[in-house]
């Protein structure tokens, strides 16, 4: 028993020794949870207070599940696999799997994942001729994810409008679907499992009496449903002799509130089980104190958390260095000949990592450290140039230069869907065979509907090559993704995964734009050669080997993939207003506090040094932004930082373009008083007045800078997001 104690510190050992009551762990990054959390089942069992069989161990993933079996294998003589310790879906197929009559499901049910659910989906509205244009697919799985989440059926969802009402149709026949193909999805696990327990008082009663202690890992990302669902097998508070509920969380970390994940869960559980204990495990053992206390800094500005400060015994280490970059590319070029000087002194690829908060903003430090000859991988996601829609778009430019080119052709005849038919192209497909020419040299030879179907796309083609001949070649790529239907295509889905194909569409646009600079070509007319040179220039960067996981290479990722992970040095890229936070986040409600519990876990992945970049003007999304810092770095105390650059007020100059950096130090620079002057006068207008621009529409004023013909205003302008303009140029009217 004492070795079970041994390793851990005062209140690692308290949390594990506590009675057999309810427990919330609030335990801050580095802090040991998972040590916390199998030490406290083995202690359980090693002093008879509960058996193997009565324990239950709920995590999110299964790499989690598997680093809980490894270490109680360690603890325990027991077979951990023996026991229920695993992701919540998992849980939930082994519990339906042993009483599959009960859940109206035959023993050898499926399981669709999100790719075979969105599948299944496709088919169902192919079936009902239902417009998928109108009801795109990847956006009625989600709302049907949404509704399964919050433990509502078909039946149960209020449909305010029309359109509200098809997609509850479309998802009753989407139950029915399953119901008739004996599948269920993820979400579906979980409901069925929930529903199966709430009405069946008997098999209720059994789980409750077998599993007395539940214990669940990262409590924090728990949807309404996984709560309902642990509440149920705890016995809720009106159970004769509830299930002790010891439950592990971060408030601090809780950054998938658009997968549903509910905050206000840990809030809940502490309220109505009346926990006796609430234990804060503080001491974090992977950062230095200067981390840490940058990282509390920037947390304590967060109204609705539950509170802990996060120290270390380590010392204070480096501090935090700062650099405020003129462009985007500047930046980029910056993090690279850090990471070669931190290579060429011993540090390990692999230990340093670049976290951003948009997937947009990989493309930049891609092209530097490809250009570099630095090995890189993309964590949890593709490289830029791999990306679905980028290389959906870039097929569009290739058959304007290349209309022979068949990868491309069949890549995008029907994407966005045109009513091609499979049989449509089989007699393309045929037909080239016996022509011996390319699908497109061929569509002249058919005959009847498959000709004017797939005709119409050859004319569109056709317009867009003589539409761009003579534009400057990043004018052609906005035109391209315009005509061609991306861009409304992705724009239809309305939730966060169309936002991020649409920001690396118009990515591409900034590429463009980069390479007309980086290769010196005269701004006129874009040729069909100049894009062929781009094109090559994409297929040399998506061709060029991503390192595998057991190579030394750079860690790229967004904040989000990066939780859980931890590297000697982290780079936390692209520090600017708008971006990280992100601008979308001050529409939403709370949504500002979520993007800084996002800033607090880039900055915690760092063991040992923590770089943060930020750059005065970006080419993001096909436009030069000019940007002030972002707040979360003011939010650093002055003590923690070392600037790389010189530091003044927080506006920012205009940038330098990218093919002409001097010193930092001769940049011009705005008093911080120039931002976010609340009724500030502005030629008649002022912050927080609503006005009208002739393009974006209505908006609103939120922020101002500079002065005379250099006077900017940041408005948002609702789904047509925030724009920052200037006031010598835009045309504004008081709305």
């Amino acid at each position: 028993m004492t070795d079970l104690l041994a390793t851990l510190n005062e209140e690692q050992a308290r949390a594990v020794t506590l009675p057999a009551q309810h427990a919330l762990i609030l335990a801050g990054a580095g802090s040991g949870k998972t040590r916390v959390l199998t030490t406290r089942i083995a202690w359980l069992i090693q002093t008879g207070q509960a058996t193997p069989q009565g324990i239950l161990g709920v995590t999110f993933t299964n790499k989690a599940a598997r680093e809980m079996h490894a270490r109680l294998a360690a603890m325990l003589p027991v077979n951990p696999k023996a026991m229920w310790i695993g992701t919540f879906h998992g849980l939930c197929n082994r519990l339906l799997r042993a009483h599959h009559r009960d859940a109206g499901l035959p023993q050898l049910f499926q399981i669709l994942d999100s790719g075979d659910q969105l599948s299944a989906i496709k088919r169902l509205l192919k079936t009902l001729n239902v417009d998928d244009e109108k009801f795109p697919p990847r956006e009625l799985q989600h709302f049907i994810n949404a509704q399964k989440e919050q433990g509502v059926r078909a039946s149960a969802v209020d449909a305010f409008d029309d359109f509200t009402r098809r997609r509850v149709e479309l998802y009753a026949e989407y139950e029915a679907q399953c119901q008739r193909e004996a599948v269920v999805d993820f979400p579906e696990l979980l409901l069925r499992t929930y529903e199966l327990l709430s009405r069946n008082e008997p098999l209720r009663q059994h789980y409750q009496r077998r599993f007395r202690h539940i214990l669940t890992d990262e409590f924090q990302d728990t949807n309404k449903l996984q709560y309902q669902w642990l509440k149920l097998l705890a016995g809720g508070e009106n159970s004769e002799s509830p299930a002790c509920l010891f439950c592990v969380g971060d408030d601090d970390q809780s950054i998938y509130r658009f997968r549903g994940a509910e905050v206000g869960n840990m809030l809940a559980f502490e309220r109505e089980f009346k926990v006796p204990n609430v234990i804060r495990l503080e001491q974090n053992y992977r950062s230095c104190g200067n981390i840490l206390d940058a990282a509390n800094a920037i947390i304590a500005n967060n109204t609705q958390r539950l509170g802990k400060e996060l120290w270390t015994d380590r010392g204070e280490g480096e501090p935090i260095r700062v650099y405020e970059a003129f462009t985007d590319g500047d930046e980029a070029r910056f993090v690279v000949d850090e990471i070669q000087s931190l290579v060429r002194d011993g540090m390990s690829r692999s230990d340093i990592a670049l976290l951003y908060r948009a997937n947009a903003l990989s493309r930049v430090l891609e092209h530097q450290l490809f250009s570099a000859g630095v090995s890189y991988r993309v964590y949890g996601g593709l490289r830029f140039f791999e990306r679905q829609e980028v290389k959906h778009a870039l097929a569009y430019l290739r058959l304007i230069a290349n209309p022979d080119d068949d990868t491309a052709f069949a890549r995008v005849v029907n994407f966005p869907t045109r009513g091609i038919g499979a049989r449509s192209l089989e007699a393309l497909q045929d037909a080239a065979r016996t022509y011996n020419s390319s699908l497109y040299a061929t569509v002249s030879h058919l005959s009847g509907k498959p000709r004017a179907a797939i005709g119409a796309f050859v004319q569109l083609i056709e317009s867009l090559r003589s539409a761009t001949v003579n534009l400057p070649l990043p004018e052609a790529v906005d035109h391209v993704l315009d005509q061609s239907g991306l861009r409304a295509h992705y724009e239809s889905q309305k939730e966060k995964d169309g936002r991020e194909r649409l920001e690396n569409l118009d990515e591409i646009i900034s590429a463009a734009t980069n390479f007309v600079a980086e290769n010196e070509v005269p701004e006129p007319a874009v040729e069909h050669p100049l894009l062929a040179d781009f094109l090559a220039h994409a297929s040399l960067e998506a061709g060029d080997h991503q390192a595998d996981a057991s190579e030394d290479a750079v860690q790229l990722m967004t904040v989000h993939a990066a939780k859980g992970l931890e590297f000697d040095v982290v780079f936390v890229c692209g520090l600017e207003e708008g971006l990280f936070p992100h601008e979308n986040s001050l529409m939403e409600t709370d949504g500002l506090e979520e993007e800084r519990r996002l800033m607090y876990v880039a900055v915690t992945r760092a063991r040992q040094r923590l770089y943060v970049s930020l750059a005065q003007s970006r080419m993001l999304h096909g436009q030069t932004r000019y940007n002030m810092r972002s707040r979360f770095l003011e939010e650093i105390p002055d003590t923690l930082t070392k600037w790389l650059t010189p530091k003044s007020g927080g506006g920012q100059a205009p940038a330098r373009p990218s093919h002409f950096s001097p010193s930092p130090a001769s940049a011009p620079r705005r008093p911080a008083s120039a931002a976010h002057a609340p009724g500030r006068d502005l030629g008649g207008l002022r912050i927080g007045q609503n006005v009208r621009h002739a393009r974006f529409g209505a908006g609103i004023i939120v922020a101002a800078e500079g002065s005379g013909s250099d006077a900017r205003v940041q408005i948002n302008f609702g789904a047509q997001g925030m724009k920052w303009l200037l006031m010598s140029v835009a045309k504004l009217d008081p709305a």
